[in-house]
C-alpha cells in the first residue's frame, strides 16, 4: 500500500469550474501536517499526531444531508427524514457558488480510491479548502501507487469547503452547512462544516447505492477481521458500540474498522485505507492498537491537550465525539490486501443502556433479520441535549443515515448471504449489566472479548438444549457457560437481583422494539416478524 506518494504531476481544476486556483496536488501526509501547524490550524501532540478542532460541527449533521432527486435516484432511493431530496437545479446553482468561492484560492487536491477489491475499485478526486481535510482523505481512502496516478481518471469527486456558508433562502439548504450527493454528476458537495466524517460518509453513502444497484454486492456498516485459518468475522454496530475496538484483535488480522462490501464470491473487502476511531476514555491497557496508532500521520479531532501536548482522553469539554484518523498501516496486524474470505461469524453489537439484553446470545435466521432491520442501541444521559435517562435508538441496518435504499433491500441481501455461507449470527451487548445506566455498570471489555474469542475458537459450539437457555422475553439463546466469563454475568436477570424491576424494564424495551418495527411490518415476512421480542400488554 503506497503511502506519502510524492509526485510532480500538475492538474487543472478548470473542468470543475475552479479557476486560477493555486493547486497543491497530492501533498504527502508530512507536508500537510506541517502546513496545518505552520498556518495555526492545528498543533502537534506529544505522540507526534496532529490535533485539530473541527469548529462549529464536531459530528455529522444528518438533517443537513441531502441526495439530489433526479432520473437516477427518484425511483430507487428511500426518501424521507434520512434521505432528504434536493433539487437538481438547486444543486447546480450551489455547486457553482462553491467553485466560484474556491477560485483564485489555494486548494488541496488528492487522487485516491475506495474498495480494496480491484473488481469494485472507485477512483475518487478530493478537492479541499483546508490542508488537514486533505490529510484526512489521505488517511481514510486507499492510496494509489505512482503508476496508478499517471493515468488516474476520477469517477467520483468530493468538493469540501468548510468556510463556505450557504444561504438557505437562496440555496435550498436547511441552514448554512450541507453535505449533498449528486449521483448523476457523481459529486459529493460539502460546505459550512469542518467535520471530516462528512468526507468519508459521503463516499460510503454513494457506495451503499452503487454496490447493490449496479454490482449486486452488499455494503455494510461494519468492521471485519480474519483468523489464522482464513475465517472472516464481521462486526455490525452503531457508533460507540465497539466495532473498532473489538475487531482490533492481536490474534486476528484487521481487514477494516467501519465500511465493507460482501460479494457474491463470499469475500469481504474494506472500502477504506484507514480507521476513524472514537478516543473518549481511550487507554493503552484496554485498546493498545488504537492507542499506539496515534502517532505522526494520525489526526486527533476535538481533544484537549495540556501544555506539554499530552491528550486528556477523558476530557469531553468540546464533544463526546472525540476522534482519531490514521492510515490502516498504523495497525501492525492487518490483512494485506484488505480482503477476507470464508465468512463464519457475524456479531451484532449493541450498547444496551437498559441493561436487559444478554451479553451474548445466538440468533436464528429470523431473529438475525429482525435485529438487522432494527439496528438497536441506546442513547445515555449526556450524549445529547435533553437526554436524562436511557433512550432506545434504532438505526436500520446499523447504519440508516448512510443507506440510500430501503432497509428491506439490504436485509434481503444479508439474509441471502447468511444462508449461502451458513454463517452464525450473535447478538453482543457491550452496554450495561446489573441495572440500567446510572445503576448498573458497563460490561467489562475483557468479558466481551472472552465471549467473542469463545465464538471464534469454537468453544461455544452449536446450539443445543443443555448448553443454552432461551431468554423468556427476547427469545434468544443465551449460553449457560463461557470460558473466561463468570456464569453470573451471562444472565442479565441474575445480575439485577430484582426480578420485578428487570422484567418491567425488559418489556419496556421490547415494546420500543415492536413500535419501531411497525414501519417495516408491511415488507417483513411473518417469519421475520416472529423473530422479534415479546410484546407486553399489561
Amino acid at each position: 500500500m503506497a503511502n506519502n506518494i510524492q509526485t510532480t504531476k500538475s492538474i487543472s481544476l478548470e473542468s470543475y469550474g475552479i479557476k486560477n486556483a493555486e493547486v497543491q496536488y497530492q501533498l504527502s501526509s508530512d507536508e500537510l501536517h506541517d502546513l496545518t501547524i505552520d498556518r495555526g490550524l492545528g498543533v502537534e501532540s506529544s505522540s507526534g499526531a496532529l490535533a485539530v478542532n473541527t469548529g462549529e460541527f464536531t459530528g455529522r449533521s444528518p438533517k443537513d444531508r441531502f441526495i439530489v432527486k433526479d432520473d437516477v435516484t427518484k425511483d430507487l432511493v428511500w426518501w424521507g427524514d434520512v434521505n432528504i431530496p434536493f433539487k437538481s437545479e438547486d444543486f447546480n446553482a450551489l455547486y457553482d457558488k462553491v467553485v466560484n468561492y474556491l477560485s483564485g484560492k489555494e486548494v488541496f487536491v488528492r487522487d485516491s480510491y475506495a474498495c480494496a477489491d480491484p473488481n469494485y475499485k472507485l477512483n475518487i478526486r478530493v478537492i479541499t479548502e483546508l490542508p488537514w481535510s486533505n490529510m484526512f482523505a489521505h488517511n481514510m481512502f486507499l492510496r494509489p501507487t505512482e503508476l496508478e496516478l499517471e493515468n488516474f481518471e476520477p469517477e467520483w469527486s468530493i468538493v469540501c469547503a468548510p468556510k463556505f456558508m450557504a444561504v438557505p433562502e437562496e440555496d435550498g439548504t436547511r441552514q448554512h452547512n450541507f453535505a449533498i450527493l449528486d449521483f448523476t454528476r457523481k459529486i459529493a458537495l460539502i460546505g459550512g462544516t469542518g467535520y471530516t466524517g462528512e468526507i468519508k460518509k459521503g463516499i460510503f453513502s454513494a457506495l451503499n447505492f452503487i454496490l447493490p444497484v449496479y454490482k449486486n454486492t452488499l455494503p455494510m456498516h461494519c468492521s471485519a477481521n480474519v483468523g489464522k485459518d482464513g475465517d472472516t468475522a464481521i462486526f455490525f454496530g452503531l457508533s460507540g458500540t465497539g466495532k473498532t475496538t473489538l475487531s482490533a484483535d492481536p490474534n486476528r488480522k484487521l481487514i477494516g474498522d467501519d465500511e465493507h462490501g460482501w460479494t457474491n464470491e463470499n469475500t469481504v473487502f474494506n472500502f477504506e485505507g484507514g480507521c476513524y476511531a472514537k478516543v473518549i476514555n481511550l487507554c493503552e491497557e484496554n485498546e493498545p492498537d488504537i492507542f499506539n496508532a496515534i502517532k505522526r500521520g494520525a489526526i486527533l479531532e476535538n481533544v484537549i491537550l495540556d501544555k506539554d501536548g499530552q491528550v486528556d482522553f477523558a476530557d469531553t469539554s468540546i464533544t463526546q465525539n472525540t476522534r482519531v484518523s490514521y492510515p490502516i498501516n498504523h495497525i501492525e496486524n492487518i490483512q494485506v490486501p484488505s480482503i477476507g474470505k470464508n465468512t463464519k461469524n457475524i456479531f451484532f453489537l449493541t450498547a444496551d443502556a437498559f441493561g436487559v439484553i444478554p451479553p451474548i446470545s445466538k440468533l436464528t435466521p429470523a431473529q438475525a433479520a429482525y435485529h438487522f432491520i432494527s439496528g438497536y442501541t441506546a442513547k445515555v444521559a449526556g450524549t445529547e441535549a435533553g437526554v436524562k435517562e436511557p433512550v432506545p435508538s434504532f438505526s436500520a441496518c446499523f447504519g440508516a443515515p448512510f443507506m440510500p435504499l430501503h432497509p428491506a433491500k439490504y436485509a434481503e441481501m444479508l439474509s441471502l448471504k447468511m444462508k449461502e455461507s451458513g454463517v452464525n449470527v450473535w447478538l453482543i451487548n457491550t452496554g450495561w449489566t446489573g441495572g440500567p445506566y446510572g445503576v448498573g455498570t458497563r460490561m467489562k471489555l475483557k468479558y466481551t472479548r472472552a465471549m467473542i474469542n469463545a465464538v471464534l475458537n469454537g468453544d461455544l459450539g452449536l446450539y443445543n438444549y443443555h448448553d443454552y437457555h432461551i431468554h423468556s422475553v427476547f427469545g434468544v439463546a443465551q449460553p449457560r457457560t463461557c470460558p473466561g466469563v463468570p456464569t453470573s454475568v451471562l444472565s442479565p436477570r441474575a445480575t439485577w437481583n430484582d426480578d420485578e424491576a428487570y422484567y418491567a424494564t425488559a418489556f419496556k424495551l421490547t415494546n420500543a422494539f415492536r413500535k419501531n418495527f411497525e414501519q417495516f411490518e408491511s415488507i417483513a415476512s411473518e417469519e421475520i416478524r416472529r423473530g422479534g421480542p415479546q410484546r407486553y400488554n399489561p
